[in-house]
């Protein structure tokens, strides 16, 4: 018998992995947690039923919501990284030598366990005596912090559930003020290709537009993710995605990745024409 883990993208559409077995099965306080191992695509964790992330595409979405940034400001020292209990985010941010604190706010303290147990991949570097985990709300957490940021990456859940708050006007006010004053944020934007992603991407993009001075979107091709064409979101207070770009200087410092490179990043930011349609809309 052929087991099979199915996620439902639109009424109807389903995406579907042939799966070996389930590894672990768990509900905490705020969500479902399941980890299946497969053929293709290796370790899957799941929340609630919809994809986190695969073994074998991980790195596509780690690398491109924390090098865009990353490549633009030039002096990152602290780190906010909401969400991302999996801990993807945070290794790639740790290949960094000049950054000096990293505070992970993350709700969901099981999912931190489970995924240092079953997807040591990309949990490998938590224990980095640079990182903080902090296990409370991101909006709440957020609430009580100004000035003090150079970066926040906005590693969240899709918004509904334990991540809906993270895709509100009062969070991304927040935010501002919390980053100091050229400070970066990026958030995962959704997928523009289907409706209800699409009307999602749009609330998130004109609540940001309003927030911040500096809003664009760039784009990365993760296969397991819905569509597979997935956005991210660049706000900042000071500094334009392309025009601050410091291809040089980040080339300089031989990080290793495999999605992205300083070519790509300017790639990035040119939109299919529908896309920058529903942007403009809002904006």
């Amino acid at each position: 018998m052929e087991l099979w883990f199915t996620e439902r993208h639109t009424p109807y559409v389903k995406f579907s992995i042939n799966v070996d077995r389930q590894l672990y099965c768990g509900q905490s306080d705020f969500q479902r947690i399941d980890v299946f191992d497969s053929k293709e695509f290796g370790r899957i964790l799941t929340l609630d039923g919809y994809i986190m992330l695969t073994e074998k595409d991980e790195f596509i979405y780690h690398e491109m919501i924390t090098h865009v940034p990353m490549a633009v400001h030039p002096c990152v020292r602290r780190v906010l990284v909401i969400g991302g209990g999996d801990g993807g985010t945070v290794r790639e941010l740790v290949k960094y030598n000049t950054i000096e604190h990293i505070d992970l706010i993350e709700i969901d303290e099981l999912v931190v366990k489970v995924c240092k147990k079953y997807l040591p991949q990309t949990a490998c570097r938590l224990d980095d005596p640079r990182v903080h985990i902090h296990y409370e709300d991101g909006l709440k957490y957020t609430r009580r912090h100004e000035n003090e940021y150079d970066l926040i990456l906005v590693d969240s859940t899709d918004p509904f559930g334990p991540g809906e708050d993270l895709f509100t006007k009062e969070f991304y006010g927040n935010c501002y003020k919390a980053l100091k004053e050229d400070g970066i944020m990026v958030n995962q934007h959704e997928s523009p290709f289907y409706e209800n992603d699409a009307e999602a991407m749009q609330r998130a993009h004109k609540r940001i537009a309003q927030s911040f001075p500096i809003s664009r979107v760039y784009q990365a091709h993760i296969p397991t993710y819905a569509s597979g064409h997935w956005l991210f979101g660049f706000a900042s207070k000071k500094y334009h995605p392309i025009r601050d770009f410091n291809s040089a200087a980040w080339n300089v410092l031989c990080i290793p990745t495999k999605y992205y490179n300083t070519k790509l990043h300017v790639g990035a930011f040119a939109l299919p024409t529908y896309v920058e349609d529903i942007l403009k809309a809002v904006e």
